[in-house]
């Protein structure tokens, strides 16, 4: 028998290395025989099926078994959960059972379904079964009202034309804003090159930028009919939609052309358009394969039973008691505690705290201690200073369970590691956090709870707590209950009848009512209090409103909707929440609010903000963003799910509204939400989101599992060459001569052919040219790969593919900076910003963009000399190389390009506080812009060694880059007055929208990035936007920067040369 295998990856990739392409299977069958038998790797199951019925005829009982088709095979995936592989056009080495042992199970009736069910588990990364096996009333309710919707959309979607369903896939990228200046330098024309589809033939074109999509189409073929003669006549515009070569991405709905994204980024790059006319017919056959796949999902479903109807509203009828009835103080009865890790001679304690987001409603309540070793039983209740009738909706409560201990004179090793959180309470006594769990006082219904609960809790702690309470964590529980300390509470009925929170109109009618007995006038402020207001009001997010101020707001709130309407959240703030009759009001108050921008909006859905109707206002607020806008802030729009306590919120609806009427949408919001199916806090509420999306979206099924089964093989690649780095110390040849190998291998290249790119889903990517891949030096072993694009010959797309770096901080620092890029622009400022693709598609793993013709500082500085020491201080070398790059009138406009750039960057890494920035992370294009990569210390993170900061500047500014802005002329005064100016007009633009940034930071808080935990890194922003003070003073702050940057930058050229010397590679 041959030696067993230890690691499980080597048993289902890399036959490409041993050369071993078979493996052996036990299989199971249904009939109680046992088969054992060898099978390809690459095969898929649904061969591997007929290989085993050849197999099983040689065996006793065959005869039992009964038709093939009627079976399909069971098997324990990676993640430990039984799975029907019911889809049987996956290979073997793709599904990567836990063991190789296949059970063969009869296979029960509506395969369509069974089919859909078991392809959207697979993508999603979580078995449908698996929220099946919940017994949750909410995920049950969620996902029948989600499977209606979808249906119902599916239906529509067949209904539509090919020109609607075009709009919804590939929607024109347009942009509006002022263009003069571009226009004129291009003297109002533009040369394009025209590709003709099933041609090879090009034509060059040089039409007006104020032209038509439609005229240019009629020029196109009239020139066609010029070269080619009335014999090949290839029909009428109508016959055709205008492409841009290379994507999938049309030039449709008939605009200027200087209104299409694509053309502006040309005419700012200085390149020709490259456009293709592509045959209707090409394009309707695309829509024909989606609606086919639609129809043989919904045929065949309708032959099965139709759905249960939705369960009914509860009807008013129905005997309830409104929570407002109820005056006696909210109460918890707290039962015990079990498997609390915590030292045997410690005492443990329990608080409890009401939260309404971050304010506490009222005093926390605390239990008695206990010492006892096992069990900690109390069965005590718990009061709160608060009545019933004045729980906010959306009331949660928070528990701690901390160890009181004697305060020990020498720190011993204990059990419990958490000593950074020691809080010292009364004298000589020390607490030590060990769990922290919350919950809902109301369910998804809006019924109070009652009844006997165990909460499973978490034990790690976020940096900030609230009285050891952890407000802003989740109401899930943790779902690793084996090892999770118990919390057993019982919440207490007060009535006989259920509670419930009365329902909308009800709360109207109570602020109506209020009004009415109100004997004192709506609150009007005179011109003082005007004063007063306004200064407050323009404060940014992160300040603290006291007291009086809240309540000035509160009497002012009338004012504040007529003057101030943009400050909702500060007002929100100044609400108490405790106390019903003002809740009621500020809701009736909500009813005539003006809309807010939705970039006003958006801070009304931070977790200060619980309340389910203000949410509501925020999202009909957002309702008025573009899909471009929306992409833009997806990423935060995605994290802040996680505040929501409930699945079916208006958020959630948005979201999928918006991303099944936009596949561009619908494409990254996947990506936002697979990406973090890991983590279990989040893993239900994500995959009920991703499932709803795949019903109300089947053909995006297919297209996007190619690009999970891509990724799972690049994944495998990347943890071969890893694995053969440390086992066997194989020399780089050899090792790229084995990638190499496992990636012609069959099997990779099916998987790796034909798919969208997942950083930008236009860019089809045909096969991968192997020859020309790579992997990377670093620790992780990055490979980067290139691809041929499918829709331009001869054209490549390279992607760097990551596993063991956590690419989330990148992709926001990514995202900003392109917000930055669209302020400047609205400014009318193009600092020529390279904000390339970056896509977190899994724990730790992920894809980069990779920018064409573009190379290190370090790598420049290198090939200039012949020293690594003297590289970092050859100030020549920069300029050098851009003047091999280009020549004549070409070097003046890269040397522009390259202050432009570098203005931005120098703004965009100061106010960001991006860190570690050394010669290899800072790139030149060979069109002169400048650009920085990897971002992994922000927020002022800076790397230090022995203690000492390493990085002493505010921003990198070295002389060789100066010297390429003066052009090499060092009495250049003038052009670095201009870069100097950009700067400047760069930090104003950005301090203008300084709110924003903070509100984007404060959305990703719960996002567990290691470098924005708590809300003292966000106040790095602050301090590097001036925010407070005026724009005198900010720049006064800034041009001390500036200079202090140019001052030292002789100690980043020691740190470069100091990297140089370290990685000479």
């Amino acid at each position: 028998m041959p030696p067993a295998k230890t690691d499980q990856l080597d048993l289902w990739a890399e036959s490409g290395l041993d050369g071993d392409d078979q493996v052996m299977v036990d299989f199971l069958l249904p009939t109680g025989i046992y088969i054992q038998m060898e099978v390809p790797r690459e095969s898929t199951i649904q061969h591997i099926k007929l290989l085993l019925w050849k197999e099983a005829q040689t065996y006793p009982l065959f005869s039992l078994l009964g038709e093939m088709e009627g079976h399909m095979f069971e098997c324990v995936n990676q993640a430990a959960v039984h799975e029907e592989l019911e889809d049987e056009t996956r290979r073997l080495c793709d599904v990567r059972p836990f063991l190789p042992v296949l059970k063969l199970i009869t296979r029960n009736c509506g395969r369509a379904e069974r089919l859909l069910d078991s392809k959207i588990g697979v993508l999603i990364g979580k078995g449908l079964h698996e929220l099946d096996a919940l017994q949750d009333q909410q995920v049950k309710d969620f996902r029948s009202k989600m499977k209606r919707i979808s249906e119902e959309k599916m239906h529509q979607m067949q209904m539509m034309s090919w020109g609607e369903w075009l709009r919804i896939c590939y929607s024109p990228q347009l942009e509006t804003g002022l263009l003069e200046n571009l226009i004129d330098k291009h003297e109002g024309v533009i040369k394009i090159t025209m590709h003709y589809d099933q041609s090879q033939d090009t034509a060059s074109l040089k039409v007006s930028l104020h032209c038509s999509v439609s005229e240019l189409m009629d020029q196109a073929l009239k020139k066609w009919q010029t070269t080619h003669g009335p014999e090949e006549d290839i029909g009428s515009r109508s016959d055709y939609v205008l492409r841009v070569s290379g994507k999938l991405e049309f030039l449709f709905e008939d605009h200027p052309l200087n209104q299409y994204k694509y053309i502006r980024a040309c005419l700012l790059a200085n390149e020709n358009p490259h456009l293709t006319m592509v045959h209707c017919s090409v394009v309707k056959a695309m829509f024909e394969k989606e609606i086919s796949t639609i129809g043989s999902v919904l045929a065949r479903k309708s032959s099965n039973p139709p759905l249960p109807l939705p369960p009914k509203k509860r009807q008013p009828t129905q005997l309830h008691t409104c929570v407002w009835k109820v005056h006696s103080l909210f109460r918890i009865n707290l039962v015990k505690g079990n498997k609390v890790n915590a030292d045997d001679a410690a005492k443990i304690q329990v608080r409890a705290g009401l939260f309404h987001g971050t304010e506490m409603l009222c005093k926390t309540a605390v239990s008695s201690e206990s010492s006892s070793r096992s069990e900690h039983v109390w069965n005590k209740p718990l009061e709160f200073d608060i009545p019933v009738c004045d729980l906010p909706r959306m009331a949660r409560l928070c528990f701690a369970i901390y160890a009181v201990m004697d305060k020990v004179k020498k720190q011993r090793s204990t059990k419990n590691p958490q000593s950074k959180y020691q809080t010292i309470r009364k004298a000589g006594k020390v607490h030590y956090p060990i769990a922290w769990v919350n919950t809902m006082v109301f369910d998804y219904r809006g019924q109070l709870k009652t009844g006997d609960i165990i909460l499973h809790c978490w034990s790690s702690f976020p940096d900030e707590l609230e009285e050891m309470l952890n407000p802003i964590g989740t109401i899930q529980t943790n779902p690793y209950t084996e090892n999770a300390t118990e919390l057993h509470i019982s919440f207490p009925e007060y009535s006989t009848q259920p509670v419930v929170f009365p329902a909308f109109d009800k709360i109207l009618e109570k602020a109506a009512e209020i009004a009415g007995s109100e004997t004192i006038t709506m609150g009007r402020g005179g011109k003082k209090f005007y004063i007063e207001l306004k200064e407050i009001m323009e404060r940014d997010p992160l300040s603290q409103l006291c007291e009086n101020e809240k309540d000035l707001i509160w009497t002012l709130r009338y004012d504040c909707r007529e003057n101030f309407p943009q400050s909702l959240p500060k007002l929100l703030l100044s609400v108490k929440w405790s106390k019903h009759e003002d809740m009621a009001q500020l809701e009736a108050l909500l009813q005539i609010w003006p809309k807010l921008s939705p970039r006003d909006a958006l801070e009304l859905l931070d977790f200060n903000y619980p309340d389910q109707y203000v949410r509501e206002f925020a999202v009909i607020c957002l309702r008025d963003m573009s899909d471009d806008e929306l992409l833009q802030y997806l990423l935060q729009l995605v994290q802040v799910l996680r505040y929501e306590p409930y699945y079916d919120c208006a958020l959630s609806r948005f979201l999928l509204e918006r991303a099944q009427s936009s596949r561009k949408i619908g494409h990254f919001l996947f990506w936002h939400l697979r990406s973090e199916m890991y983590m279990p806090a989040v893993s239900v509420h994500f995959a009920l989101i991703l499932e709803a999306y795949c019903r109300g979206c089947i053909p995006h099924i297919e297209v996007l599992k190619k690009q999970v089964e891509a990724l799972s093989k690049l994944k495998a690649v990347n943890e071969l060459i890893k694995l053969a780095t440390i086992k066997t110390k194989t020399k780089q040849a050899h090792l790229k001569e084995a990638m190499m190998t496992c990636l012609r291998q069959t099997g990779f290249i099916e998987t790796l052919s034909d798919l969208h790119s997942p950083l930008n889903p236009n860019l089809l990517l045909a096969g991968v040219n192997v020859e020309r891949c790579k992997y990377m030096d670093s620790k992780m072993k990055p490979l980067w790969i290139v691809y041929n694009n499918k829709l331009l010959g001869g054209e490549t797309v390279d992607i760097i593919f990551k596993n063991g770096d956590d690419l989330r901080q990148d992709m926001l620092t990514l995202q900003i900076l392109r917000l930055m890029d669209l302020l400047w622009k609205e400014a009318n400022l193009d600092l020529r910003i390279v904000p390339y693709g970056c896509l977190a598609t899994g724990d730790r793993s992920g894809l980069i963009e990779v920018v064409s013709s573009a190379d290190t500082i370090a790598n420049i500085q290198k090939t200039s000399s012949n020293m690594a020491a003297a590289a970092a201080f050859n100030k020549d070398a920069l300029l050098n190389w851009l003047k091999d790059k280009n020549s004549g009138d070409a070097l003046e406009k890269a040397i522009e390009e390259f202050t432009l750039s570098c203005a931005g960057y120098c703004v965009a890494t100061y106010v960001l506080g991006i860190g570690d920035r050394h010669s290899d992370n800072i790139m030149v294009r060979s069109t002169g812009q400048l650009f920085h990569i990897d971002f992994g210390h922000i927020l002022g993170n800076f790397k230090s060694k022995f203690g000492i900061k390493r990085e002493r500047v505010p921003f990198i500014l070295t002389h060789d880059f100066i010297h390429v802005i003066q052009q090499g002329k060092t009495g250049n005064t003038e052009k670095f007055g201009n870069f100097r100016q950009y700067c400047e007009d760069a930090y104003l633009i950005l301090r203008k929208n300084g709110n924003l940034f903070i509100t984007l930071f404060a959305l990703m808080l719960t996002a567990g990035l290691p470098e924005l935990t708590s809300v003292k890194d966000i106040q790095y922003l602050k301090d590097s936007l001036a925010l407070g003070k005026t724009d005198e003073e900010a720049l006064k702050q800034f041009r001390q920067k500036f200079d202090e940057a140019l001052r030292e930058s002789w100690t980043t050229k020691v740190n470069w040369m100091a990297h140089i010397v370290a990685h000479p590679s």
